[in-house]
């Protein structure tokens, strides 16, 4: 009989040093335990079988592929949260979204509310929080009517990419959530591609990338 797999054997370390730590997460792993003994697996957890003195400062969605950055301890996690709140982190997605996305370049800036009855989805709703992406189209694909879109959102709120796309008619393709077949095949295409912001604990100026899988 073969021995489970050590946790920490599964993660994809980015960048490692005594402040903080970056990790790919793979699409479809919680970053933080959810509710309910199946869903005690996570990124966090995996890194603490690791880094006993890692700690979660932001999150992606399950279904979101790419750059989480942790910290490694609890001045460090002080830290690296205010530059997050402050908006000092430059964060870039990758994309593939349905139809012909159009202009090349452009601002999303609608406000975002839960929709409390259903769920962990977010609405588009005049009373909830400002929330701004910035995009860049990178290419158009005519055989699959996508387009491959590099995103930059400017403020974080709870599944702003997926929402904003989807409220200009350009769903994320394999959004079960929002898109427009609510069991589409695969994964979701979206991916945290990079992370730049100053290093808590030097000041220099860190830009970390990963390759996007789709």
């Amino acid at each position: 009989m073969h021995a489970a797999p050590d946790p920490s054997s599964l993660l994809e370390p980015v960048w490692l040093d005594d402040a903080l730590l970056a990790l790919n997460k793979p699409a479809g792993l919680l970053c933080v335990p959810g509710r309910g003994a199946d869903k005690l697996d996570c990124l966090a957890s995996r890194a603490q079988a690791a880094w006993a003195d890692a700690l979660v400062v932001h999150r992606l969605d399950m279904a979101t592929s790419g750059l989480v950055l942790m910290a490694r301890g609890a001045a460090m996690q002080r830290a690296l949260s205010v530059a997050f709140a402050n908006r000092a982190v430059d964060k870039r997605y990758v994309a593939v979204v349905h139809g012909r996305l159009e202009p090349a370049e452009g601002r999303i800036e609608l406000p975002l509310i839960a929709d409390w009855p259903n769920r962990p989805r977010q609405i588009v709703d005049e009373r909830g929080k400002p929330s701004l992406t910035h995009y860049r189209v990178v290419g158009h694909d005519a055989a699959s009517a996508t387009t491959r879109v590099e995103l930059m959102p400017v403020t974080g709120r709870s599944h702003q990419l997926r929402v904003h796309l989807c409220a200009i008619g350009h769903p994320i393709v394999g959004d079960a959530l929002y898109g427009p077949d609510p069991a589409p095949p695969g994964r979701l295409m979206l991916h945290a591609q990079s992370l730049a912001f100053t290093h808590p604990r030097d000041g220099r100026l860190l830009r970390l990338e990963t390759p996007v899988p789709f």
